[in-house]
């Protein structure tokens, strides 16, 4: 049986280099507990966990379990499902009686005794949580935040500043949110996504609406508008309908300003560092939620100015003659609102885009999307699918998709050569997008482009 969530001695993670794992060790290693955690591949999260104080290891055995005195009674274990069932760990530690909750469920049970703010959506919850997470931090409130993304501010997805409100993202994948105790909801966008679990749009949209439904009677939710929700509060951009709206928008070098008007206040000459509408989108609504709960408007401008961004998020690397921006886009209607936010910011310049597919599902899924977003740019580079938890599927390739893409500039390349294709090519801005191991070209690329 399950006792309470807190007080186990140690808690060991199959597949801690997740980033939502990864949050959570950080949490229970804060509380002085023993951390531990396996994970197939090292990456630069897996080595800083290690130099925070997490033992982590990255061969499937049990004799790491043995060795460290694992026990049903005294190890609580968190799995994400991304690790395949297969696994050797996995199979010893339920076949031992291992008391085992996925990493929504311990989200849930840490959310059940506080204020949780839970930001769900296909795309934009990362950022959504990390500004309203930031806002409260910013303003000194007593908060924690377990993201999907590094803050730039904090250099985290975990920060701890008091416990009476909880801002965590809502992952849907595998209804993984329906474990969750929210008091407010957002819900930023129900896309099409995730279709090996879900199968079709609507049982996605049905899933999100099951979702809301776990608001309690004084529960709030806010959701974009246009979306099938029953919320009293809608959010937008130079919107007619919404009632949380941004507007007086003013394209600055590096920076936007606008002003935002909800039924809870209005916000006028913010200033916002983040480029791109749909991260304006963003900030409405954090803004919003942080005016319903209590901060003041001069909190809010302070705390909206000073955001840095979040890893992997439209991060913008300004070198030499060049603009080199990386992102974690990896559905085409995120690749659309990285294309257009380039035409918003940087009209006429000459852009090259390199794109990892990320799942072979999801490839075949939305083929011929992912082909007229890519088309968005003047030049692209597709380098081989990113499996993560799948295995491949005949006929889907790299190579496949890049044939569908209406565009005469455009090649294939793997991870290894792409650099090399790179020097041959001319522009003036870089897009990498992808969600799989395409972050271990960040700094090459940005020392080739400084040399």
């Amino acid at each position: 049986m399950i006792k309470d969530i807190q007080n186990y001695t140690n808690y060991y993670f199959l597949g801690i280099g997740g980033i939502g794992m990864s949050a959570l060790a950080r949490h229970f290693k804060r509380l002085g507990k023993t951390v531990l955690g396996y994970d197939k591949t090292k990456t630069i999260l897996t080595e800083t966990l290690e130099k925070e104080g997490i033992d982590v290891h990255y061969i499937d055995s049990t004799n790491y379990i043995i060795a460290n005195n694992l026990l049903p009674e005294n190890t609580l274990v968190i799995r994400t499902p991304a690790v395949p069932s297969h696994t050797k760990e996995w199979l010893y530690l339920q076949e031992n009686n291992f008391n085992i909750l996925k990493r929504a469920e311990v989200l849930g049970e840490l959310g059940k005794n506080t204020f949780c703010i839970a930001i769900g959506g296909t795309h934009g919850k990362t950022t959504t949580s990390s500004i309203i997470g930031h806002l409260l931090v910013s303003a000194n409130k007593s908060c924690s935040f377990i993201l999907g993304g590094i803050v730039e501010n904090y250099n985290s997805n975990y920060f701890y500043n008091g416990n009476d409100i909880l801002i965590v993202e809502a992952d849907e994948f595998d209804q993984s949110f329906l474990k969750l105790y929210p008091d407010i909801i957002c819900i930023t966008s129900m896309d099409a996504d995730h279709l090996d679990i879900y199968k079709t749009k609507e049982k996605v949209i049905e899933s999100f609406k099951d979702f809301a439904n776990r608001l309690p009677e004084n529960g709030i939710l806010f959701a974009k508008e246009n979306l099938d929700l029953p919320t009293n509060f809608s959010y937008g951009v130079n919107s007619k309908t919404a009632n949380c709206n941004a507007f007086n928008i003013q394209i600055k070098e590096g920076y936007t300003e606008f002003d935002i008007n909800t039924p809870f206040g209005k916000i006028e000459n913010i200033k916002f560092k983040i480029l791109g509408l749909h991260n304006i989108e963003n900030a409405v609504v954090a803004s919003s939620i942080a005016l319903k709960i209590g901060l003041t408007n001069e909190e809010i401008k302070l705390g909206l100015s000073t955001f840095n961004g979040i890893k992997r998020r439209f991060n913008q690397f300004n070198i030499k003659e060049k603009v080199y921006i990386d992102d974690y886009a990896h559905h085409p209607t995120e690749i659309n609102a990285v294309t257009d936010s380039l035409k918003l910011h940087y009209p006429n310049k000459k852009s090259v885009g390199i794109f990892q597919p990320h799942l072979y599902s999801r490839t075949k899924d939305f083929a011929d999307d992912f082909a007229k977003s890519l088309a968005k740019f003047d030049e692209i580079i597709i380098l081989d699918i990113y499996p993560a938890r799948e295995l491949p599927i005949e006929g889907i390739t790299s190579q496949w998709l890049l044939n569908k893409v209406e565009l005469k500039n455009k090649h294939y390349c793997t991870l290894n050569t792409v650099l090399e294709k790179l020097k041959e090519l001319d522009f003036t801005i870089l897009v990498t997008i992808g969600a799989g191991n395409i972050d271990t070209l960040v700094e090459p690329i940005k020392k080739w482009l400084n040399d």
